[in-house]
Parts: structure tokens; sequence; C-alpha cells
């Protein structure tokens, strides 16, 4: 009798694991300790145009992006149309970003890591 109870006991703890309802499996926290997830934030793009006074596209002028923590610095020629674009930038953390022709700056933009954007575009407008 007991047997029995103990074999339909194994029974049902096993059809529970094998379903997914309950996990004893590594990570599970019952036998050893929760392990940590490793979370990917990624990265996103920043993109744009830089313009003069006049709203037209200046092509030669650069484009500083700066991460505020770090302080280290990527740089962009913004092309022929004005463009610029900088690829995996990190979403975790915040940069300063401008650019700059001759004697002329736009003013400094920032790129939060709180903005959840994975593009994010804006124009820089030299003075």
């Amino acid at each position: 009798m007991r047997s029995s109870r103990v074999r339909l006991l194994g029974g049902i703890v096993f059809a529970v694991m094998a379903a997914g309802i309950f996990n004893l499996g590594p990570g599970s926290g019952f036998i050893e300790p929760p392990t940590a997830q490793a979370q990917n934030f990624g990265s996103r793009t920043v993109t744009g145009i830089v313009v003069d006074e006049d709203s037209k596209p200046v092509s030669g002028a650069i484009v500083f992006l700066r991460n505020q923590k770090t302080k280290t610095i990527r740089s962009y020629t913004s092309t022929a149309k004005g463009t610029f674009y900088f690829a995996q930038v990190s979403m975790v953390q915040d940069f300063d970003l401008w650019a700059e022709k001759g004697k002329q700056k736009s003013t400094t933009k920032t790129v939060s890591s709180w903005d959840s954007r994975k593009e994010f575009a804006t124009e820089l407008k030299l003075k």
C-alpha cells in the first residue's frame, strides 16, 4: 500500500515538472540559489541632419557624440546632404550630441538612457 502511494506521488511530481508547472531544476531557486540573468538593453542609432540658420543642409560639419560618464567622444563628418549617423550607441548611457563647423556650433542635445527609442533622430542647427 505504501509503495503504491510513493509511486503515485512520484508520478504526480514527474507530471507536474514535465508540464512545466513547477520547476526544481537549475536556476529555480528550490535546489540552488536563483541565478542572475543578464539583461540586454541593446543599442540604438543616432541620426540626423546638420543645418545652418536658414535650415539648409551643411556638409563637412563635425558631429560629436560624447559619453557623459566616460567622456569618450565619437565623431562623424556630415555628408553632402548634411546627414550624420552613429551606430551601436548604448541605451544605458547618456550622451551629449552637438555639431561644429568653423566658428559655428549647435546647441548640445542629450541622448538620454531614459529615452527608449531604438532610433534617435534630430536636427542640429549651427549658429
